[in-house]
């Protein structure tokens, strides 16, 4: 038996997460015993909520023993990136907890075990997940004690013991923290490794004021995974802009934008100068060449169909630009639909990433550059 792994997806998307998984050949997964953990001794559950069967601790968070070890399963991925496994965590060690104030002790204990591991050239962050926040019910017990917590007295001790540098926003390597009502798990690694650097992928965003929906927080996160910086000046055309929650992202970076779109704006964003709003189909739109530094899709239409509209409007980009768009997926086959687009846009794009970010539903965003001669 190798090492054990947590991964979390959405929770749609489990059934392709499980298939990148299969994609690796010698990474068939076997399910790791569950043992029942995810519900505490004190309750039976009931027809309405049962305890989740092995594998799956929660939806879209499952655990598994590898055949191989998790660096083998990390370099892998660095090779060929999963597009709908969000996040990764090494299970090295695990604690049977009790759900009270013991557990940080006990977690603590664990944590100090890995300790020696921590490279002391890099910094760290510590980041817990409770399961018992993710999928309540009314017959657990919350444990006394929440993930800030955790995190704090997790993080003083290795501190202390290690003298590696803290870095809660941008850590090199994180000790991770899964707490079920049972059990603890808890495991060190590069943030590279895990796929993502926040916890479970799971990334926020503070609401603005002015903001005009919730897609903005797609873009945000896209910006932060994709690893892209909005240019200060130039043009950026946002097709199917509506209601304009892009748009005023890339206005407000000083990029002036052309927001196509049949329906209306946020009132908000049109009274923007730098903002134009034309209104068409992005069918029925033309361009000139090179025009655009940056091109965004976030239309609700087939990831195919969205696909050739975007080898039509490569053209329209400037050769050191980028684009950045959301593919739409069904229900049925996601991921057989996604590589079908994806292949498309390869057409005339290089493909910079593809994830089904933390913010996105049934759908994944896709980062592109011109193909050289594109």
């Amino acid at each position: 038996m190798g090492e054990r792994v947590i991964l979390t997806a959405a929770p749609e998307s489990e059934h392709a997460a499980l298939g990148e998984l299969r994609r690796e050949g010698v990474y068939a997964y076997r399910c790791a015993a569950v043992q029942e953990e995810s519900f505490p001794h004190r309750h039976t559950p009931t027809s309405e909520h049962r305890a989740p069967g092995p594998c799956r601790l929660a939806p879209g968070i499952l655990r598994f023993d590898l055949p191989g070890t998790f660096t083998e399963l990390a370099a892998a991925f660095r090779e060929r990136p999963p597009i709908f496994i969000r996040h990764l965590q090494p299970v090295d060690r695990e604690v049977a907890l009790a759900g009270d104030l013991g557990d940080l002790e006990r977690l603590e204990e664990a944590a100090l075990e890995l300790a020696a591991r921590l490279d002391p050239g890099r910094s760290f962050s510590v980041q817990t997940r409770l399961l018992s926040s993710l999928v309540p019910h009314p017959s657990s017990l919350p444990p006394p004690y929440g993930r800030f917590e955790v995190n704090e007295r997790l993080a003083a001790t290795l501190r202390a013991a290690t003298g590696v540098p803290l870095d809660v926003r941008a850590p090199e390597q994180v000790l991770s923290v899964m707490v079920t009502p049972a059990v603890g798990s808890v495991g060190l690694s590069r943030v590279e490794d895990n796929l993502s650097a926040w916890a479970g992928g799971a990334i926020r965003f503070a609401r603005e004021p002015d903001q005009v929906s919730r897609s903005e927080f797609k873009l945000l996160e896209a910006l932060r995974v994709f690893h892209l910086s909005l240019p200060a000046s130039g043009s950026a055309l946002d097709l199917g802009a509506a209601p304009g929650g892009w748009t005023r992202r890339l206005r407000s970076a000083g990029l002036a934008v052309t927001a196509v779109d049949p329906g209306d704006l946020d009132p908000r964003v049109v009274a923007v100068p730098g903002v134009r709003h034309v209104r068409a189909t992005a069918q029925e739109f033309h361009c000139r060449r090179g025009e655009y530094a940056i091109i965004v899709n976030d239309m609700r239409m087939d990831a195919r169909d969205s696909a050739r509209l975007m080898l039509d409007y490569a053209p329209c980009l400037a050769a050191e630009g980028w684009a950045l768009m959301t593919l739409k997926l069904p229900q049925r086959s996601p991921e057989q639909v996604a590589h079908q687009a994806i292949d498309l846009l390869l057409r005339r794009y290089q493909l910079l990433g593809a994830r089904q970010l933390f913010h996105n539903r049934s759908e994944i965003t896709v980062a592109l550059r011109l193909r050289s001669g594109g």
